[in-house]
């Protein structure tokens, strides 16, 4: 009698733990399927779209470039690019990442100076960024520099 109440007690707890775990309807509505089908890689072409207005994230808002180049400011950023950057970039070729030429004809400046001070930051939020690591697979490393390095790296990457 005893071996019979306890094998009627299993037999509930696994009858009741059979139809709470994963109760109801196995069938899915069409709009829960759509949500959970995985989505198409984005490419780089797709992300670039509206780059124009893609500020990324990180410590710069936004950045206005005034219309003529600061010299100094250029040959600052230049030492600043030629000490912490040419081991992964090379002006005139693609590298280990990508070439800063013509950089600024793709991107904002606040863009780049925000890949320059929060390149993890950036792959992790920004679309642009997270294809150019997967079409570089490198990650860009942080150089740890200024926002006022940074900025007088965008301002020799105006000259190039």
């Amino acid at each position: 009698m005893y071996n019979h109440k306890l094998s009627t007690l299993i037999l509930l707890c696994l009858a009741f733990f059979a139809t709470s775990c994963g109760g109801g309807s196995s069938e899915k509505s069409e709009s829960e399927t759509v949500a959970e089908a995985p989505k198409a890689p984005m490419t780089l072409e797709e992300a670039e779209k509206g780059w124009e207005t893609n500020n990324g994230v990180g410590p710069v808002k936004s950045l206005e470039l005034p219309a003529e180049i600061d010299q100094a400011l250029a040959d600052a950023g230049k030492v600043i690019y030629e000490a912490k950057c040419t081991a992964c970039h090379k002006i005139e070729k693609r590298f280990i990442g990508p070439s800063p030429k013509g950089i600024m004809e793709r991107r904002t400046a606040a863009w780049v100076m925000n890949m320059i001070l929060d390149p993890e930051g950036m792959v992790k939020e920004d679309p642009i960024a997270r294809q150019l690591l997967i079409k570089f697979s490198a990650p860009m490393a942080n150089q740890s520099l200024t926002e006022d390095d940074a900025r007088a790296v965008v301002e020799y990457f105006r000259t190039l």
